[in-house]
């Protein structure tokens, strides 16, 4: 089992298998989510353990898509925690165990600012992957 949680640990959860995969968004949104590192977890192994109640949802205007959700208590980032697609993306950052995956990919590097360095050599996309 992998473990996570908010800053706070009002929310935790834990993951019966590892993500899918991992990569780094470099988006405007996600930098300003404090999310830019997203691991995709199959919803079937998703469990919410507590704190629902804590779990606020924030839905932005177009051209954005994606709702996140955050903790209300701390503001910690969760990603999409309670999508209904059956894979989603979670903030990396609150996860409290090892998630067996690295990094695999960076989206939207057009709009990586200057002062942020890629210092791996996983594959970059100038914008969504295709």
């Amino acid at each position: 089992m992998i473990k996570g949680s908010c800053c706070c640990g009002s929310v935790k959860f834990e993951l019966a298998s590892p993500p899918g995969m991992m990569g780094i968004c470099h988006c405007s949104r996600c930098r300003k989510a404090g999310a830019s590192a997203l691991a995709f977890v199959d919803k079937d192994s998703f469990t919410l353990l507590d704190g629902r109640e804590f779990i606020q949802r924030y839905e932005p205007d177009p051209p954005f898509t994606y709702a996140r959700t955050f903790c209300k208590n701390c503001g910690t980032s969760l990603g999409e925690i309670g999508s209904e697609n059956d894979s989603f993306p979670i903030s990396v950052n609150c996860l409290d165990d090892d998630p067996e995956v690295g990094i695999q990919f960076h989206v939207y590097v057009g709009s990586k600012p200057a002062w942020y360095g890629i210092c791996d050599n996983a594959k970059q996309f100038p914008e969504g992957p295709a």
